[in-house]
């Protein structure tokens, strides 16, 4: 995986922020920021990654992050990366390694690709460029996990950061790595129905609040963080059901508030419960 930019579109802004520590030009030449091997390796235990696991490497480089994803974790992978040559090498690279078949790698912008297939995203890439990627991030899968090198998410925020030392880091000041990990959590906003039981949700990203509205009992209110496709109850207070996202619809995991287990919630067809 290397630090460049990933479209000619985004060329520009990317080579502006890294003019200074890569003394880049503007123009045709890319400047390549390769992630080293044990950052690599963290970026993909963080993850949890797993043979069950196919993971896209979004500015792929020489491929190293899909290769060791498939070599030391046996996942399939797919980097995309927008330079033909280091998508030759990279293929070259995957033969080597003795893992052609458990890999793919595409001479393709990153903004055209199609990130359906992946339970893992890799990438390091700047902050304007990950900022672009969130909202199509955001409506993968609940669960998909999204690995950083570096560069966040703006205001949503990480489930998890893990700092690794690289003391021969050549990009900024600090002599370490910031390894950021998100779990896409699933979509609750708005009203949901079981029968003319109401669950009202409020979602910032991983956090949501909740009304909870049943016949003939007074209104209950929490909050809480969505873990993926989760909503665990809130630790603390008075018992409250969990829930789970499946299929477009919320099931009630574990019963409390007047809910049973098993109950499931379907997104409103209209403004209220029953009508």
């Amino acid at each position: 995986m290397t630090l460049h930019p990933v479209s000619r579109t985004a060329a520009a802004a990317i080579l502006c922020a890294a003019a200074a520590s890569a003394q880049a030009q503007l123009g045709e030449e890319v400047p390549f920021i390769t992630t080293p091997d044990h950052v690599t390796l963290e970026m993909l235990r963080i993850a949890d990654v797993g043979a069950k696991d196919h993971v896209i490497d979004l500015g792929s480089g020489d491929g190293r992050i899909v290769i060791t994803a498939a070599r030391q974790f046996g996942a399939t992978g797919l980097g995309v990366e927008i330079v033909p040559d280091l998508v030759e090498k990279s293929r070259a690279n995957a033969r080597r390694a003795g893992v052609a078949d458990k890999t793919e790698f595409r001479a393709q912008d990153i903004f055209d690709t199609d990130l359906s297939a992946a339970s893992v995203i890799t990438m390091y890439l700047l902050p304007e460029v990950n900022l672009q990627l969130r909202p199509r991030l955001l409506r993968m899968a609940p669960g998909t996990r999204i690995v950083s090198h570096d560069w966040d998410m703006g205001d949503w925020q990480p489930d998890r950061t893990v700092k690794v030392e690289v003391p021969d880091k050549k990009v900024g000041l600090e002599k370490f790595s910031r390894i950021h990990l998100w779990r896409v959590p699933a979509p609750v906003e708005g009203l949901w129905c079981a029968g003319g039981t109401a669950l009202r949700f409020e979602q910032q990203f991983q956090q949501y609040r909740v009304r909870l509205d049943a016949p003939g009992a007074p209104a209950q209110r929490w909050q809480g963080r969505i873990v993926g496709a989760d909503l665990p109850a809130p630790v603390g207070g008075p018992a409250r059901a969990a829930f789970h996202w499946r299929d477009g619809g919320l099931d009630v995991r574990t019963a409390a508030a007047g809910l049973a287990a098993g109950t499931r919630f379907t997104r409103a067809a209209d403004a209220q419960c029953g009508a």
